[in-house]
């Protein structure tokens, strides 16, 4: 007798546990038509950055392909460094704490960014 009380209480909790319904999220609808996702598809755009310095300058082949300049942006960059002795006697192969370097030739990077 007791184990039929204790099975008709069990029963009756897991009946009152499983009957509770689960509220639905109404604010965030589940979309199942494709025409849907493929618009979301289309609206994400692909961006990139790209840099050409020291007289590089291959933008063109981009904007072939059909990307777009969203901004653009160019600062001052130097292109190759010049070493030289810091006093006459000097050997710069033997001696480096006497090798100086100091800018050689000034360029321009050039930063774009792309969109497609």
């Amino acid at each position: 007798m007791k184990r039929i009380k204790q099975f008709t209480k069990t029963f009756l909790v897991l009946v009152f546990l499983t009957s509770c319904k689960i509220s639905n999220n109404s604010e965030n609808p589940i979309i199942n038509s494709e025409g849907d996702i493929n618009k979301n598809k289309n609206s994400e755009k692909e961006k990139i950055e790209i840099k050409f310095s020291c007289g590089e300058d291959g933008i063109a082949e981009y904007l072939d392909d059909g990307w777009i300049i969203l901004k653009e942006d160019s600062q001052e960059k130097i292109c190759t460094w010049k070493s030289f002795p810091a006093t006459k006697d000097c050997d710069m192969e033997k001696d480096k704490g006497c090798k100086l370097t100091k800018p050689d030739k000034i360029g321009e990077e050039k930063t774009y960014l792309l969109e497609k």
